[in-house]
């Protein structure tokens, strides 16, 4: 097994441009947030209503993680000024109809299944099949998706959650075939999954009882965590997933 690494501490340029998907979220307003107070002179808020942080270099957009279209259209508004790093700060554990994930085989439901990796895989891939056409060959660019420490096969000894975790799994292995082939072409390019930890956020509304004291983060502290570790990887460390802390979530 491959020896986990950890991110360096030598930091790397900000941002010019940015896009973050779901940016209506927790996680997404705070990393809007944190990305135009560091320096980042326009980020491309994507939300289905078209919401986001009121903030001078904020650009709202429109798009749904299940309607193709609407993500190829904001990809092309994109085209003339591409942003350098694309977040995707989406993801589902419990359904609009309050169907939690699965702690037991006997409760799969292929329905439930189906609307899980509709969300948290085939949505993200579906962004990064737009966008990553938009970036220039022999400049740096970061794709970075939230994935989970619970999508890992090797680290997973509790089992349950089945759908979640096997979405999340699918998601980092898309984002490994990513980014072998963008770095047959763009090898300054770097793709990655991102593990925010628990953060009070509406996806683990349900799930924050009984947590320890301090393993609950607030959205601006995920943020931070999570920008401060995309700015030192490098391209070498591409395909991988990565905790806020910056150490690599085995696959």
């Amino acid at each position: 097994m491959e020896q986990a690494e950890q991110v360096s501490e030598m930091p790397v340029r900000w941002p010019r441009r940015a896009a973050v998907f779901g940016a209506s979220g927790g996680i997404g307003a705070a990393l809007c947030t944190a990305l135009l107070a560091g320096g980042t002179e326009v980020v491309h808020a994507g939300s289905r209503r078209v919401e986001g942080p009121d903030m001078a270099g904020l650009v709202p957009f429109a798009f749904d993680l299940t309607d193709e279209e609407s993500i190829a259209s904001a990809a092309e508004a994109m085209r003339a000024d591409p942003p350098e790093w694309v977040i995707v700060a989406t993801g589902v554990l419990t359904l609009a109809d309050s169907t939690g994930p699965e702690r037991t085989y006997k409760r799969l439901d292929p329905a439930t299944m189906g609307e899980v990796f509709s969300l948290n895989t085939i949505g993200p891939a579906l962004i990064a099949k737009h966008m990553l056409p938009l970036m220039p060959r022999g400049r740096p660019f970061i794709f970075a998706a939230l994935s989970a420490r619970v999508g890992s096969i090797s680290d997973n000894r509790l089992g349950g959650w089945h759908s979640y975790r096997a979405s999340k799994a699918a998601l980092n292995m898309l984002l490994r075939n990513f980014a072998l082939e963008m770095a047959r072409t763009h090898p300054e390019s770097v793709i990655v999954g991102l593990h925010p930890g628990t953060v009070d956020s509406a996806l683990s509304a349900p799930f924050q009882s009984g947590l320890p004291d301090g393993q609950l983060t607030k959205p601006e502290d995920a943020a931070s965590n999570l920008l401060g570790v995309l700015a030192r990887l490098t391209p070498e460390q591409s395909g991988r997933v990565f905790d806020f802390r910056g150490a690599e979530v085995p696959s």
